[in-house]
């Protein structure tokens, strides 16, 4: 599903990344654990496409992405990959369901199936009584569940997260860390998830350590 072979990336003097490989098959959940500046967050997104590495290969899906550029590339990355952030990243001018419409409407698939699908994934996600509700009138659990909503519209796939349960609190943390496992299990559904929570690390398949820009196991 995705594989990274020594993968670089420097910023300025300070070398973040020195070499990591890095292979993940679908179904995983794959988790990156690590201290503050190991550089999980950095490989996360030069894996999402979201930043360059200045030397490596990754291959996605069968698609080598160094080989896409510009408007390509957007558009790979809008139909392949889903992204969960720490803050949810939600529009607050627009409801749940225009929220995780969005990324299908890019991609310009049709709108009323675009809708048809939100609608299902926020039912999925036990939220069919917020479908209208803005971000600002959800909890910050339920806030999350739209944005992993968002992210699996295009059935993406590979969903990488970072830090997904940095904001939540313990209870709606460990309710995302099921929701992730119900997901791999129904939909066979593939993440990558840069994580402190040690609790959601262990329900990972596999636990892949960084320290000082080289992945130490894995």
């Amino acid at each position: 599903m995705l594989t990274a072979k020594g993968i670089f990336k420097s910023y300025g003097q300070l070398q973040v990344l020195k070499g990591v490989d890095i292979s993940i098959g679908k179904g995983e959940i794959v988790s990156i654990v690590g201290s503050s500046g190991a550089g999980k967050s950095t490989l996360l997104h030069i894996l999402g496409s979201l930043d360059k590495a200045d030397k490596g290969q990754i291959d996605l899906n069968g698609q080598q992405l160094g080989s896409l550029k510009g408007s390509k590339l957007s558009a790979f990355r809008n139909r392949h990959i889903g992204f969960v952030f720490q803050f949810h990243h939600l529009l607050p001018e627009f409801s749940a369901l225009e929220n995780v419409c969005i990324p299908g409407w890019i991609a310009g698939d049709k709108k009323k199936e675009v809708v048809i699908k939100a609608t299902e994934l926020l039912k999925t996600l036990g939220l069919e009584d917020r479908l209208e509700n803005k971000p600002q009138q959800l909890s910050g659990g339920e806030q999350q569940r739209v944005a992993v909503a968002r992210a699996l519209i295009n059935s993406p796939a590979i969903v990488m997260a970072d830090e997904p349960t940095g904001n939540l609190d313990s209870a709606n943390a460990r309710d995302l860390h099921e929701l992730f496992i119900d997901l791999k299990n129904k939909f066979n559904q593939t993440f990558l998830i840069v994580t402190h929570n040690e609790e959601l690390a262990k329900m990972s398949d596999r636990i892949l350590v960084m320290k000082d820009g080289l992945m130490v196991n894995g």
